[in-house]
């Protein structure tokens, strides 16, 4: 498997409000070109509501009704473009995240590194990463 093959299925996260959170999700997630793909209610799961983002009928990112995790955790996602990083970190904030590291190169990680972070409704730490340089 090359470096950017996904090794992680999905990944579920517990949140306080789920339909706050779906909001949340719809918008930041949108430009990077994942979406709500699937819901599942308590009584299907035998346990709590979920919701799933993802691409087609895969969910990537599932939310579930269990109450706001603690603590709280750090989730990424990779993005096509720097654009599709900025694009992200803007609907993040304008559905309500709080900005926790502005659109910008992050050498520390890597030398092609170019990510954003926004904190979800929860105090998660969601981020987008790009490694292709900008498109011109």
């Amino acid at each position: 498997m090359d470096e950017l093959g996904l090794t992680i299925d999905h990944v579920t996260l517990s949140v306080a409000d789920l339909a706050r959170a779906k909001s949340f999700y719809a918008a930041a997630l949108g430009p990077l070109g994942l979406a709500l793909v699937g819901e599942v209610s308590a009584e299907a799961s035998g346990d709590v509501a979920l919701a799933g983002f993802g691409v087609g009928r895969k969910g990537t990112l599932w939310l579930a009704a269990r109450g706001k995790q603690t603590p709280a955790t750090h989730v990424c996602f990779r993005a096509r473009s720097r654009a599709a990083v900025r694009a992200f970190h803007q609907a993040g904030l304008a559905a309500g995240g709080v900005d926790n590291g502005p659109p910008g190169p992050r050498p520390q990680y890597h030398d092609a590194y170019y990510a954003a972070f926004v904190l979800d409704p929860d105090g998660n730490n969601v981020e987008a990463l790009c490694l292709e340089p900008e498109a011109v």
